[in-house]
């Protein structure tokens, strides 16, 4: 298996504890929660289940009875609430002559149905009967972090601190992607990693879908433009197998894809016209917990935060498969050389750079240092009326700030003497706009490395793409 080191490891220790266990494994959809729990433990599980995503609470048991049958219990009676359903489970679980019993319930939040009491049903499985025991493994999983963090995590009732262990599954590396093409005999260089991350990020099942023999444009066709495209309605069906209400996040991220360096909550508010703030609170904070999205802290300021989409597929989408209709299944290869495609990698380097911000504290030797990672805009006024706008910004604890330029090229970037004087200017204006006192490094982290020229002696460091390509 690619990576997933730690996580196999954090498994494996459960599964050797001498005590009950409850884990809770979650992240976003097709980033390989089930994938992983299923190979770890392949022929261990004393039952295993997975929730329908659009099925009633009727549907939903329905579905439990069969899996119940699967590990060979027949339950006495139709099963009418989820009381029923786990007292069930405790049967089959009695019956089971393993050491350790293994319980893996996937996508437990479609589960949890409007009137269904499943969470008042799981806490009295757990409490009043699994956890006095010294031999269960309780794996539970889900897309919807979001219920997850809420439902279990900040759980108020009688599941509050149960779950023993909680692990968020992260999307791969560009470090793991690059594993994973050689795993599936792909022949692809670093740049076509790299382009390949711009556009399917780190989602493990999008990379599947590659086939070897074809170019990275080839694929991209055939996995978004061609007639039967596997990914060409994949927008729709990941943020509805995550959100019960759609229209809301479907919402958020569409405004946010329109604003480079994101907005604030009260910018959202006035530009999506929810009636309630609440609901906009909850949308942040699920599409947040997705990975959809990121929250920083605008430097200066101790409370006000900005909220920025990073998913990749979701700016993709957003950039090329919302007009799907105007394009061929030959669109991508045609138009490799377009001012809008060299446009969209410009932008999606600066996303991908976001997303391996611990590889280029590496690459410029502070890992060790505690550093907070911003974005800044200056619109200009009456005082400082130069505007100015940072992608990235690294304040860190040893009084350094290094303002990060990300250029994405086909080769070597070079500075010329119009962006050599406009970052000056940047520099300044950001200065006396922050009245900062930290030395200000200037940091280009680049796609091939930069051209030493004249510009050149006025940048304090540079990160490649091989730099992000470390672990």
């Amino acid at each position: 298996m690619v990576g997933r080191k730690k996580e196999i490891d954090e498994l494996r220790r459960c599964y050797e504890s001498s005590e009950s266990e409850f884990v809770a494994v979650y992240g976003r959809r097709r980033v390989g929660k089930t994938y992983l729990i299923r190979s770890v433990f392949s022929d261990k599980f004393v039952f295993q289940h997975s929730g329908l995503a659009k099925g009633g609470m009727k549907k939903q048991l329905r579905q439990f009875m069969s899996s119940l049958r699967e590990y060979g219990w027949v339950a006495k009676r139709p099963l009418s609430d989820w009381i029923d359903a786990f007292d069930e489970l405790k049967e089959l679980i009695k019956a089971s002559d393993l050491d350790r019993k293994v319980v893996f319930i996937d996508e437990m939040p479609w589960l949890d149905t409007p009137r269904s009491d499943f969470i008042t049903a799981l806490e009295a499985f757990w409490n009043s009967w699994a956890a006095a025991r010294r031999d269960i493994l309780l794996i539970v999983c889900g897309s919807a972090a979001s219920w997850i963090v809420k439902k279990l995590f900040r759980n108020k009732g009688g599941l509050h601190n149960r779950v023993t262990r909680r692990m968020h599954l992260q999307p791969f590396s560009l470090s793991e992607c690059q594993e994973y093409s050689k795993e599936r005999h792909l022949s692809m260089s670093r740049k076509d990693v790299a382009e390949c991350y711009m556009a399917l990020g780190g989602i493990p099942y999008y990379w599947s879908l590659l086939e070897k023999g074809g170019s990275l444009s080839q694929n991209f066709d055939r996995m978004f433009f061609s007639d039967d495209a596997p990914l060409k309605q994949e927008f729709a069906e990941l943020y509805s197998s995550l959100f019960r209400k759609t229209k809301i996040h479907h919402k958020v991220v569409e405004v946010l894809g329109r604003k480079k360096l994101g907005m604030t909550r009260e910018e959202l508010l006035d530009r999506i016209g929810v009636d309630s703030s609440g609901s906009l609170s909850q949308c942040l904070e699920a599409l947040e917990e997705c990975g959809f999205i990121r929250k920083y802290k605008v430097m200066g300021t101790k409370k006000r935060f900005v909220y920025q989409l990073i998913d990749c597929f979701t700016l993709f989408h957003f950039q090329f498969l919302c007009d799907i209709d105007g394009k061929d299944g030959h669109w991508w290869s045609r138009s490799v050389s377009s001012p809008v495609q060299a446009n969209w990698r410009g932008l999606a380097f600066e996303r991908l750079c976001l997303h391996h911000i611990l590889q280029i504290k590496a690459a410029l030797g502070i890992s060790g240092v505690l550093t907070n990672v911003y974005s800044w805009y200056h619109a200009g006024d009456d005082v400082y009326p130069t505007g100015a706008q940072i992608d990235l910004l690294l304040e860190r604890a040893d009084n350094v700030i290094n303002i990060c330029e990300m250029k994405y090229s086909s080769g070597p970037f070079a500075i010329d003497k119009a962006m050599d004087s406009d970052l000056a200017a940047k520099v300044e204006t950001f200065r006396a706009v922050s009245k900062t006192q930290k030395a200000i490094h200037l940091t280009f982290v680049t796609s091939r490395g930069l051209v030493r020229n004249s510009y050149w002696n006025d940048v304090q460091s540079e990160v490649t793409l091989d730099d992000l390509f470390k672990e």
